[in-house]
């Protein structure tokens, strides 16, 4: 039996979690609460410095606290918010990344804009990826702890993913691990089987529907086409089914339009776009600059974007590690667009990086905290921070995406 105890919740972290007091003066990490509430909360992880909680009573509720669409949430670890109004959903996000900002970039009063919320709060998701549970049913990771929780209903993606995946029947034994659909601008299913097993699994399709068997050592087409096609600012984009692409297409072109923004461009200028994908931004940076190099590890990604930048003789790409290939490539562009992993910048390229110097950079976060961490690198090394917009592509979770805009002032 774990012990519990009373909690005050007294702020909000990064990650979706609130944060309390053990009577020992531990600190301990609850999901599903609101900062000012009072839980009753049941000890899950216990580690020398910090804990986890999990709530088992809601003892005096915020005012805040709204009742959750999906019977799912709380047991699913899909959605971490769905007990606020998307209103105070933005607000928090807001906060979280000025905290991020102050306590690990060490910036005093960060220029933090207004979060660009987004149109759709329910039903945005292009793309979702199920884990599969022991029976083989489609379900997500299980809230704080192992395991898949089998759904009924989800409230994420699009609603042509929503009539498939109920559909979705897969043997427990086919040596599937996990299910990923991406519905395309043109409304056409593009189905990703991963697996750890080379062995074709028995698949049958009673619907237009493309599949992909994404295997240890190579991608084999089931069914259809293995790419799905994606529009942003009026140009479509060719995306493999092992390519990412971003899974709210209204804020990715929001973010699109923020980038051209604020990047200084112009015919004389060179321009690099590391960890470049399958060419969001750079397709879009291309015809305003002399020239653009692009650097991507992933090779679906490399392909994806050689379709999809086909048409510009400026544009150069470097396949491989950016960390890797920036050190080599000795270049002195004017301005370096960055789109890490949630990792951040690995201190090899963070240190090619800096040698290149840049006048401007623009890096598009997934992560505060690690951007933050990142910010304080460039601040230190001789840039400013003119201001980072938040935009929400993620409603009803803890995940919020910045683009941040430094220029080299040393």
């Amino acid at each position: 039996m774990n012990p519990t105890y009373e909690i005050e919740l007294t702020a909000s972290s990064f990650g979706g979690d609130c944060i309390g007091k053990l009577p020992d003066g531990k600190t301990i990490f609850i999901p599903f609460g609101i900062a000012g509430e009072r839980v009753e909360v049941e000890i899950v992880d216990s580690k020398k410095n910090f804990a986890r909680g999990r709530i088992k009573r809601v003892l005096r509720e915020s005012e805040k606290r709204i009742k959750a669409r999906c019977p799912h949430f709380m047991e699913c670890g899909g959605c971490h918010y769905q007990h606020l109004s998307y209103t105070d959903q933005l607000t928090l996000k807001q906060e979280i990344v000025s905290d991020q900002l102050k306590r690990i970039g060490k910036i005093e009063a960060p220029p933090v804009k207004k979060i660009i919320g987004s149109p759709l709060e329910w039903n945005y998701r292009n793309t979702v990826q199920f884990h599969l549970s022991a029976t083989g049913k489609p379900g997500y990771q299980r809230a704080g702890a192992n395991g898949v929780v089998e759904i009924r209903e989800c409230h994420l993606p699009l609603p042509e993913i929503n009539n498939l995946w109920p559909q979705l029947e897969l043997e427990a034994e086919a040596g599937i691990q996990r299910v990923s659909i991406r519905c395309g601008s043109d409304d056409e299913l593009l189905v990703g089987l991963e697996s750890s097993s080379s062995q074709l699994p028995e698949f049958t399709v009673d619907i237009p529907l493309s599949v992909v068997l994404l295997g240890p050592d190579e991608d084999l087409l089931l069914a259809g086409e293995d790419y799905s096609l994606m529009e942003v600012l009026g140009r479509t984009f060719r995306v493999s089914a092992a390519s990412f692409f971003q899974v709210n297409l209204p804020q990715a072109e929001a973010m699109v339009k923020h980038v051209l923004e604020i990047m200084k461009m112009d015919q004389q200028i060179e321009v690099v776009d590391a960890y470049c994908g399958a060419g969001l931004f750079s397709a879009f940076l291309a015809p305003k600059v002399k020239s653009l190099v692009g650097i991507e590890l992933a090779e679906s990604s490399c392909n994806d974007f050689a379709v999809n930048l086909d048409e510009f003789d400026n544009v150069s790409l470097y396949i491989g590690a950016v960390e890797e290939i920036l050190p080599e490539l000795k270049l002195k562009p004017q301005a370096v667009l960055l789109d890490p992993p949630r990792a951040g910048l690995d201190p090899t390229a963070m240190a090619a990086l800096i040698e290149s110097a840049p006048q401007q950079i623009v890096y598009v976060s997934c992560d505060p905290a690690t951007l933050a961490r990142d910010i304080q690198k460039l601040v230190t090394a001789g840039y400013a921070l003119e201001s980072v917009t938040p935009f929400d592509l993620f409603p009803q979770t803890y995940h919020v995406e910045c683009i941040a805009n430094l220029i080299r002032t040393q």
